[in-house]
């Protein structure tokens, strides 16, 4: 059968698997865009590249599956980068598609030209430059390879718009031949045996889970050794769900703003357990004074990952649901053996921390709306299953430290990149992947203004989508710092509560608006928000602007400099 490069192209996607595209036209991928008016496959117009790019990552996150974006080529691939960048830092798997200016014309600085897999070579962990349109399925077969295998990520595949529009025979390859691309799975038996040896003679161990335990479907796996070894767990920001919060060996988030318990218990501890993790420097703080007296087994399906920041005394390659499944094994092996240690005296340690520095804020206060409060009372009128979203900053703190999360695909949001604007786009891709769960997106007042009008996709679309605002009229985060540690010279962060009009600007875009005022209203208007299923909605929260993220580790320094809530005295440890 002869197609063009283009129907080849929606073709492979077909065969792939794919259900919807994120994404917006323009010249060199027109030609792209024709074959898919007959294609079953669903289309979301977005209206920025960015937001396409956020869309497929939100529904990445949700469903697991690739999330597919297209564009076109110039500035349109350049404005995805961002995206690429944060599926990148954060493992998310994606295919990104992108028109490229002829064969004939690359290099001679076309118009819409840029050098599209140059410039995201250091964002993808793969990218490809089509040169012929019969290369295009086993190409496209090769993205998603990539893409989902070994340790998630984006790809980018570049199409020339003469290729789109080559002749070509249609076949579907029956399988993936990269030579040089071989992903360990399977742990090394050695290393697992003296994991599993330590494991049993530490008497102080913490378990330090991340997004990796998620990207691999491991929370079972997790949850049993957690239970076996009976050791505390700290579960990182993109690794929130993986162990259930409301389960008594849970600590919450370790680092910068973390809680006391798991910061301080990865300090104490004798051996660390490092699952699915990167040792990113907003949980090690100061990388000399981390966990000092800890030794540390690292399990990771990316190499490069083990001894990059901390030296482990056992590194483990591979897949993490894998590796957890032999060392429970071989735990119980050894367990007929040798008895564990005694971890009572630790237990007993780390419920008292958590009974003595719980998060906690002002309470009492009752003529402002805080920002924790907000959280609170959404986690606790929502369903069990709802899905959050955050955007970056404080908002995202208050998100992952007073919602209770207890499920894995639960919590969405930017860790590595930090990227504001995140929260919306993403909120509109995890609810295509999951239409009949409730998505609530929490951003902050700066963040919304960089990307809501993918509220108008979500519109049109009719994706209904929820949003609270913590409108604090202030870049929270940044004023937060130079309060702490400039002296309280607020440089350009104030941004003013009724410029835009939120409740105006919502509407505008198709959307319910409310605006919340007083604490008393706060519940009264999310069991509304709650109500309405046929378009977005936003609600304009104006929260105390004074409000800090506690607890906090400053920037630069140890973990045992940890800052807790004032009204619980002053930190350290």
């Amino acid at each position: 059968m002869e197609l063009t490069g283009a129907q080849a192209l929606i073709k492979s996607l077909e065969a792939q698997g794919v259900e919807v595209i994120f994404g917006i036209p323009g010249g060199a991928i027109l030609p792209v865009y024709d074959p898919l008016i007959d294609s079953p496959l669903r289309h979301i117009l977005v209206r920025h590249e960015q937001g396409a790019g956020h869309m497929a990552e939100g529904y990445a996150h949700v469903s697991g599956r690739p999330g597919v974006a297209m564009v076109t080529s110039g500035p349109a691939a350049t404005n995805i980068v961002t995206a690429l960048a944060d599926a990148y830092m954060d493992s998310i798997p994606m295919v990104c598609i992108t028109g490229q200016v002829a064969l004939g014309s690359i290099g001679t600085d076309a118009f819409q030209e840029a050098d599209t897999t140059g410039i995201t070579m250091s964002v993808t962990k793969h990218n490809w430059l089509v040169t012929s349109a019969q290369d295009i399925p086993r190409i496209i077969k090769e993205a998603f390879h990539v893409a989902t295998t070994g340790r998630p990520g984006p790809v980018l595949v570049d199409i020339p718009k003469d290729v789109s529009n080559q002749l070509m025979q249609w076949y579907w390859p029956d399988e993936v031949d990269m030579p040089g691309y071989k992903p360990t799975v399977k742990g090394h038996p050695k290393m697992i045996k003296q994991a599993a040896k330590l494991i049993l003679e530490a008497k102080k161990p913490v378990i330090y889970a991340g997004g990796g335990i998620i990207r691999a479907g491991a929370s079972d796996q997790l949850k049993t050794l957690a239970e076996l070894i009976s050791s505390p767990v700290a579960t990182t920001l993109m690794g929130r769900g993986c162990f259930p919060d409301e389960h008594e060996l849970a600590m919450g988030m370790p680092g910068m703003h973390g809680t006391y318990t798991a910061v301080t218990a990865i300090q104490k501890a004798d051996l660390l357990i490092a699952l699915g993790v990167r040792f990113d420097d907003r949980v090690t703080g100061k990388i000399s004074s981390f966990a000092p007296n800890a030794k540390v087994i690292h399990v990771d399906i990316d190499p490069a990952e083990l001894g990059k920041v901390r030296h482990p005394e056992v590194p483990i390659v591979g897949d993490v649901g894998y590796v957890l499944t032999e060392l429970i094994k071989e735990i119980k092996n050894l367990e007929k053996k040798q008895d564990q240690s005694d971890k009572s005296a630790w237990l007993k340690q780390i419920k008292d921390w958590q009974i003595r520095f719980p998060l906690t804020y002002d309470k009492e206060q009752t003529k402002v709306i805080k920002p924790q409060f907000v959280v609170e009372t959404l986690s606790a009128n929502t369903p069990e299953d709802t899905i959050v979203v955050s955007g970056v900053g404080q908002h995202q703190m208050f998100a992952t430290q007073y919602w209770k999360f207890n499920r894995p695909n639960q919590w969405v949001n930017s860790g590595g990149l930090g990227t504001m604007g995140f929260a919306i786009p993403a909120a509109i891709g995890a609810k295509v992947a999951n239409p009949s769960a409730m998505v609530w997106a929490i951003d902050g007042d700066g963040c919304f203004q960089m990307t809501a009008q993918e509220l108008v996709t979500a519109s049109s679309e009719k994706i209904p989508i929820k949003v609270a605002i913590l409108n604090n009229a202030y870049l929270g985060m940044v004023r937060q710092w130079q309060e702490m540690f400039y002296e309280e010279r607020y440089s350009e962060v104030y941004l003013s509560p009724d410029l835009p009009d939120y409740v105006k600007w919502a509407e505008a875009m198709g959307c319910v608006g409310f605006r919340v005022e007083s604490p008393d209203e706060v519940a009264i208007v999310i069991e509304k928000a709650n109500a309405i299923n046929d378009r977005p909605v936003v609600i304009d929260f104006r929260t105390d602007s004074s409000e800090k993220v506690y607890p906090m580790v400053p920037s630069g320094a140890s973990n045992d400099d940890i800052v807790v809530d004032p009204s619980q005295g002053q930190g350290g440890m």
